[in-house]
């Protein structure tokens, strides 16, 4: 038996917003191009460091470090496509890129979780990871998923376990940000196959997609980069995340912490398109500022929110969709935890973001609460009525029922009063009555709601075919990597 998933309730804005102008968005890809053809990247990769060489880039093989002429960048991007689709295991909840909606996922790699029943603080397994699926399966806030947490009792093949809870306990489409290095890249993409069925389909409507981090200043991890090209050759979307921190790795200001962030998500995208012209690639900004006090990173500080959103406006200069950061790196887990998701969330939804992530998790993106997501996606819906706009259709302004009530008169007899009511948004979780008066904790209310569906949720299974092969491909895993 199982129960079905919520239909997706993506954000649909009815209006948007520019943040940067045309001559801001070009004073920042003049820098990128700048920084990319005078200063370059570093790259430990051979692999790379070949098809670099072998399209244009000025390689020194002895430093590692790779010169990218402008016109080799620009001719290389002009082949990521603008817009694509994000398989799922079942069609429905397949996510179209194109511009119309923005899809939430999950924060994730937390290492550390509160205990679904002791409420003790412990390390997180592949159970946590497989649980958290299952709840995010649930919401249609949420639409698609990040494993939350690391299976922190699988070593060496963790990643691989990781999706091995994600799509067995969701059906919805499952992004990576832990598939580092060629080997294991190429046992996720034979899990991915085994989801969707055949080559064509996995191309297609590809169930899974990986997020490699770049390293900051101007560098790129060579397991990330040669991971992120045999995604690319199998035709799953891969994309590339910045955290450069203004003040430690990054200049001490906004745009020049974003001009350097930029520099590096391009550099990886443009190897992407040389070795693979037309390979579905997306770009993502999470910068910080490291605090002048301590040397920690920040990633609340108020300028912060306006780079976010600009990590929308530069994927859309340069031709790809983004995921954008709306989450917040709030050390504690208390009022402060929640402070930047709303309005990170609203102006990147604003500005036209496909994909965002950041719901779930507490204290700098490492601890699951089991009341995590459902708060966060309360957040969520409330960004979602606002960026759909205000109704002002006939029916909406109800002019026939205001000429029937007339002056000091009360609407609550009203038949229309009944029937209107019940479509307007009230919070299951700030709005849930107690007695002898008020609304109950709100706290309280979503750990009951995440326990509801942990007791409940079944989504539809893998067939018996589909479990089989992926219990041979994660033993083989275990068996060569572990």
């Amino acid at each position: 038996m199982h129960s079905e998933t919520s239909d997706l309730e993506p954000i649909v804005p009815k209006y948007h917003l520019r943040i940067l102008s045309d001559e801001q968005l070009e004073d920042l890809k003049s820098a990128t191009l700048q920084i990319l053809d005078e200063v370059g990247i570093h790259c430990p990769s051979e692999k790379a460091l070949d098809i670099y060489a072998g399209s244009g880039a000025r390689v020194d093989h002895d430093t590692q470090i790779v010169k990218i002429p402008p016109e080799v960048v620009l001719d290389a991007m002009s082949h990521a496509p603008r817009f694509y689709t994000m398989g799922a295991r079942k069609e429905a909840f397949d996510l179209n890129l194109d511009g119309t909606s923005l899809y939430c996922a999950t924060d994730g790699c937390g290492t550390e979780t509160i205990d679904f029943e002791t409420g003790k603080r412990r390390y997180s397994t592949k159970d946590d990871c497989g649980k958290m699926a299952l709840v995010s399966d649930y919401l249609p806030s949420i639409g698609f998923y990040w494993p939350m947490v690391s299976a922190q009792d699988y070593g060496n093949t963790a990643p691989l376990h990781e999706l091995d809870a994600s799509f067995t306990n969701t059906v919805k489409h499952v992004q990576s940000e832990t598939l580092m290095g060629e080997e294991i890249a190429h046992y996720a993409i034979e899990m991915a196959k085994v989801i969707a069925g055949d080559d064509a389909t996995m191309r297609q409507r590809p169930p899974l997609s990986s997020l490699i981090c770049t390293i900051a200043p101007l560098a790129q991890d060579k397991e990330g980069m040669e991971s992120a090209l045999a995604f690319a050759e199998a035709g799953l979307p891969v994309g590339f995340m910045s955290m450069a921190t203004g003040g430690s790795t990054a200049p001490a200001t906004i745009a020049g912490t974003v001009a350097v962030a930029d520099a590096e998500i391009v550099a990886a995208m443009v190897l992407m398109q040389m070795a693979h012209p037309g390979a579905p690639t997306y770009h993502s900004l999470m910068p910080g500022v490291m605090h002048p006090r301590t040397g920690a990173f920040v990633g609340h500080s108020r300028d912060l929110a306006l780079a976010f959103v600009v990590g929308v406006e530069l994927a859309h200069m340069w031709g790809v969709p983004t995921l954008a950061a709306t989450g917040t790196e709030a050390e504690t887990s208390g009022w402060e935890s929640a402070l930047g998701i709303a309005s990170n969330l609203l102006l990147c939804a604003l500005c036209g973001a496909e994909t965002a992530s950041g719901l779930g998790l507490r204290e700098t993106c490492t601890l699951l609460t089991p009341e995590g997501l459902a708060l966060d996606s309360e957040i969520y819906h409330a960004v979602r009525v606002e960026a759909a706009g205000l109704d002002t259709s006939s029916e909406e302004l109800a002019l026939d029922v205001i000429k029937d009530i007339g002056p000091r008169g009360h609407y609550l007899s009203h038949k229309h009063t009944r029937s209107a009511i019940r479509k307007l948004h009230f919070s299951e979780l700030l709005d849930q009555p107690k007695e002898g008066g008020g609304f109950r904790d709100p706290i309280e209310v979503a750990y009951e709601k995440t326990k509801w569906i942990l007791d409940n949720h079944r989504p539809e299974p893998l067939s018996d075919v589909q479990r089989a092969e992926l219990n041979r491909i994660l033993q083989a895993a275990d068996r060569e990597l572990g």
